[in-house]
């Protein structure tokens, strides 16, 4: 292989690199147009090649030390410096898509937290007047067990985990579907 065909042939791909990788690091990758963005991946990889190819044919340390800092630096703009613009999206939302989200919906969120509190109000309420309230709510058994025995519905699956995870599973997929159902009619199910 003649070295300095090849040096010549190769360097304006890595001037190139290192015009993008420039840009990129004092503007940000969002600087660069998509098609510049490409480019940049492909002479990323086009430069690992050369790079490696470099040190196999051990042209002389002061090149294959530049290929290694274009490499290190298109590493680092490619794949660390997504990362940076990920947190700052994250930031970002929670800034101004967040709230501004809010601010579209309020109405729906203003609604369903007040028919939260009117119906935990009115729970509790009932709770406190009619002791005969909480069996409309909860099972008998269930009352009987924490309020006369003292126990937990929790200590009952000891011993029968197996059989109590299906029972849960089965309680979480109706509360799922309840769920679903509710959405279906537009919240009249929820509400009821």
């Amino acid at each position: 292989m003649n070295i300095q065909r090849w040096i010549a042939r190769r360097e304006p791909n890595w001037q190139r690199l290192g015009a993008l990788l420039r840009q990129v690091e004092t503007k940000g990758l969002k600087s660069l147009p998509a098609a510049e963005i490409r480019e940049l991946a492909s002479l990323y990889r086009s430069v690992t090649a050369d790079l490696a190819r470099a040190r196999t044919q051990q042209v002389g340390n002061t090149l294959i030390q530049s290929l290694q800092s274009l490499t290190t630096r298109s590493y680092t703009q490619i794949y660390q410096g997504s990362r940076r613009q990920e947190w700052q999206a994250v930031v970002e939302f929670y800034r101004w898509g967040l709230p501004s989200a809010i601010r579209q919906t309020f109405p729906y969120i203003a609604t369903a937290i007040g028919m939260f509190l009117l119906g935990a109000l009115v729970a509790w309420w009932y709770a406190w007047q009619d002791p005969t309230f909480m069996s409309l709510i909860v099972p008998e058994n269930l009352i009987t067990k924490v309020r006369d025995e003292h126990k937990l519905w929790m200590g009952s699956i000891v011993g029968i985990e197996p059989l109590a995870s299906s029972g849960i599973t089965i309680n979480n997929i109706a509360v799922s579907f309840g769920a679903v159902a509710g959405g279906i009619t537009a919240g009249a199910y929820t509400t009821y």
